[in-house]
């Protein structure tokens, strides 16, 4: 029974976390309090909650409980005079459960929360790091496997950024328009790795976690449209390209698992399971994007996502196009991730080799560590034939990733190499 509890406890959090931990962040001014009275609400579900007694509306049940639990600490730590009007405007919002669900009683507040988290007062990694634990609900483990660093590192780093937000006062709002320009851009990086977080999860055991996928869409359609309604501002061509990326991307979500759950490559898709209207809905909106004449890295990442979108087969894939779209990309975001895809694509554009060549010189600390560079280096070394070291490439590919599908897929390789006799 506890099992089964937990099971629905974690699909809620999943679905629901971000909204009701944004709302609690908005009334509360303070991360670190607002996650604390969360995890106790949870908690408290695993202890009231049956099978047969999960609430109606079990966001709101969580919230409800967090808001009394945050009022009890409040009266505890003696400050309910400095807390008075967060408290009242707790206790006055949030008193009945069974009338949530609505806009009008749960008001969204992630695309705030966003906002808040990218101000300029703190450094771009730290904003993206800081969104991605408190919408996304990442672990600290995996924001440090998206960035490359030790675990404690970014711990210390995401405890700084939450005292730093409430010690210096920063307001919890979407800014003025004469604000928006100088935080778009930690947005955009924000809702990129939300969907790159949901799209490839780096631990646990399934390959995607189309909630974050679909948070991130919302949320770029939402921030799109506040765009829009704002008098004066210039075109955001940008924000467009992002929608366009993940829509192209998130096409291929039912083709990327099969039915077990495995991995499945992209060339080895069936390309009959991608959604051919959110494909369509992104080259559209890609396409008016690109009428602005302002190319970034989101429009040119969407733009090879198309050409990939577009092709009936994996022979019929334009891997020429797609080298000098990388190469374009280079220019704007010249990182060692963007450099290994660009890699790859030279490979299936000439030929194994020269790819390897350009691993070989990208082989730094960081991708030491990085199990995707291991992945492709051990895929090029395969279709080479060099049998023996490929097999080494997987080996240390997979004694990196956390992510259970992609361990499977992994050892299939391994496997396939050995039967063959190779």
């Amino acid at each position: 029974m506890a099992t089964d509890v937990q099971q629905q406890l974690d699909h809620i959090f999943r679905q629901e976390g971000g909204r009701v931990r944004a709302t609690l962040i908005a009334h509360l001014h303070d991360f670190e309090l607002a996650e604390d009275v969360l995890q106790e609400a949870c908690l408290s579900a695993m202890e009231h909650w049956t099978q047969d007694e999960i609430p109606a509306n079990p966001a709101a049940w969580l919230l409800v409980t967090a808001r009394r639990k945050a009022i009890d600490r409040l009266r505890r730590m003696q400050v309910l005079a400095q807390k008075q009007a967060e408290a009242q405007l707790l206790g006055t919002l949030y008193d009945d459960a069974t009338t949530f669900g609505t806009e009008d009683f749960f008001p969204d507040e992630r695309l705030k929360l966003i906002f808040t988290c990218c101000h300029p007062a703190l450094n771009q990694d730290i904003q993206v790091a800081l969104t991605l634990q408190t919408l996304g609900g990442l672990s600290t483990t995996e924001i440090a496997h998206t960035f490359l660093v030790p675990e404690s590192t970014m711990a210390q780093r995401l405890v700084r950024a939450k005292r730093k937000i409430r010690d210096a006062g920063i307001p919890y709002s979407v800014p003025r328009v004469h604000q928006l320009e100088e935080r778009l851009n930690g947005v955009l990086m924000v809702l990129y790795l939300i969907f790159n977080a949901g799209y490839i999860a780096s631990e646990g055991q399934t390959l995607q976690r189309n909630e974050l996928c679909s948070e991130a869409i919302r949320l770029c359609r939402a921030l799109a449209s506040l765009l829009q309604q704002v008098p004066h501002t210039a075109e955001h061509p940008e924000v467009a390209g992002l929608l366009a990326l993940m829509l192209l991307h998130d096409a291929r979500r039912e083709a990327r698992s099969g039915p077990a759950g495995e991995l499945i490559i992209l060339e080895e898709q069936d390309r009959s399971l991608w959604d051919q209207a959110q494909i369509q809905e992104g080259i559209m909106i890609l396409d008016q994007a690109l009428m602005a004449r302002k190319p970034g890295p989101y429009q040119i990442q969407a733009a090879i996502s198309a050409l990939h979108s577009r092709a009936s087969s994996p022979e019929d894939t334009d891997w020429m196009q797609i080298t000098l779209l990388y190469a374009a990309l280079i220019k704007h975001n010249n990182s060692p991730v963007i450099w290994l895809n660009w890699a790859v694509a030279i490979a299936m554009a000439s030929s194994p080799e020269r790819g390897l060549e350009l691993l070989a010189e990208l082989d730094t600390a960081s991708m030491q560590n990085y199990h995707l560079f291991h992945a492709a280096r051990a895929d090029l070394l395969r279709r080479n034939k060099d049998w023996s070291a490929a097999r080494q490439a997987y080996q240390q590919a997979l004694s990196l990733t956390q992510n259970t599908v992609e361990q499977a897929f992994l050892r299939r390789r391994l496997n396939e190499m050995c039967e063959n006799g190779e």
